[in-house]
């Protein structure tokens, strides 16, 4: 059986490698993409690559939709010359239009219903529906898919990507020392319930900030990123303030506005590794807020996209919801500062308990696949 993948961001990215890493072993893979420099630069970190068709239509609607057209046009050329049997996207507008256009099968991954105009243009295209249980099914609905082909799944998909990446253990995420004597001495810290870093003159924290995606046709909120991020700066002059930026309008902003005094990171990173030393993370309320949260780091959402998914991590306490400044900064003080090593671990623990509740999805993918194809 040949299958096609349509990927368009890196979230998808990093969640649909797990399940072609599964599928390759028995079927025929083809993986499609578009230019988009938040895709493309991902690829250097994963084994997918997508056979690049058409591109982003940036942040204007008109823009948008030639762009979405264009594609549309190129993909039902190289579809029809590939003839897959089906099609496995995250909603894809344009993968959708075509597969339906073919009489192609196509299951669909959605944790996003408040992306309205995307779920507008696919759900009423897609044969089945997957989605994390969390999210009511008459939230789908409304889009034009009955309630009968949505099928649920007890994950969050940040939890399968952090899952992907066989990490389960907080203690991965625990500051490393250099020498083997630190390392010891951090080692007696936690033991004694300590905070695992030098409580006088301590190394310098690593605050990692990912400003809201601006791009997106969901996003209405005013940004108070450059406000937020400006009082992080004054508060914690002698910390490391890492921001990973998203475009490069939004980059050469950040740019003007702090200069040296923050770490830009204008193309994508391996999340893992920047994961690796952040000691409280800031986030728009998207997957990377999720992935913070479930690796027991402590999360601040901005809030740009309300959404499910933020919800269920601000219940169990897993992400503290603010766009206040001040809040923030209060934040970071109480939950790096001010936490002992034991609570930090306590922390840590509750968010693996939650990762481990997770149950796999590939069994409930593999079933579905099989129902549309009987």
């Amino acid at each position: 059986m040949k299958i096609w993948f349509d990927i368009l961001t890196p979230k998808q990215y990093l969640f649909f490698e797990y399940f072609i890493q599964k599928l390759r072993k028995q079927h025929k893979i083809f993986c499609t993409s578009r230019k988009y420099e938040q895709v493309n630069g991902i690829t250097k970190f994963g084994s997918i690559n997508p056979v690049l068709i058409g591109k982003h239509g940036g942040g204007d609607n008109s823009s948008k939709l030639l762009a979405s057209l264009e594609r549309s046009k190129l993909l039902t050329k190289k579809i029809e010359s590939q003839i897959p049997d089906l099609l496995i996207s995250f909603c894809s507008p344009e993968a959708s239009r075509v597969a339906f256009g073919l009489g192609i099968p196509h299951i669909a991954f959605s944790d996003s219903p408040h992306a309205k105009a995307v779920m507008r243009l696919s759900l009423p295209y897609v044969t089945k529906l997957l989605t994390p249980w969390i999210i009511p099914k008459e939230d789908f609905v409304e889009f034009g898919i009955a309630q009968k082909n949505i099928i649920k799944y007890k994950a969050i998909d940040a939890g399968v990507i952090i899952k992907k990446n066989g990490v389960t253990d907080w203690k991965r995420f625990v500051r490393m020392a250099t020498d083997e004597m630190e390392i010891k001495n951090m080692d007696v810290k936690l033991s004694q319930g300590l905070k695992p870093f030098f409580e006088n003159d301590h190394w310098p924290y690593t605050i990692l900030i990912r400003p809201e995606e601006t791009e997106a046709a969901y996003i209405t909120k005013k940004s108070k990123t450059v406000k937020i991020i400006q009082k992080i700066v004054e508060k914690f002059p002698d910390d490391r303030i890492v921001v990973l930026s998203r475009y490069k309008d939004q980059s050469n902003e950040l740019k003007k506005f702090f200069g040296e005094k923050i770490l830009l990171h204008t193309k994508p990173v391996d999340g893992y590794e920047i994961f690796n030393d952040a000691s409280f993370f800031v986030g728009s309320g998207g997957t990377m807020t999720a992935e913070s949260a479930l690796l027991g780091i402590p999360t601040i959402s901005m809030n740009a996209v309300p959404n499910r998914i933020e919800d269920f991590l601000v219940k169990k306490k897993l992400i503290i919801r603010s766009d206040n400044p001040e809040r923030i900064t209060k934040e970071i003080v109480l939950n790096v500062y001010k936490k002992s090593g034991r609570q930090q671990e306590k922390t840590r623990e509750r968010a693996e308990k939650i990762l481990r509740s997770f149950e796999d999805p590939y069994p409930i993918l593999l079933k579905t696949i099989k129902s549309v194809l009987k």
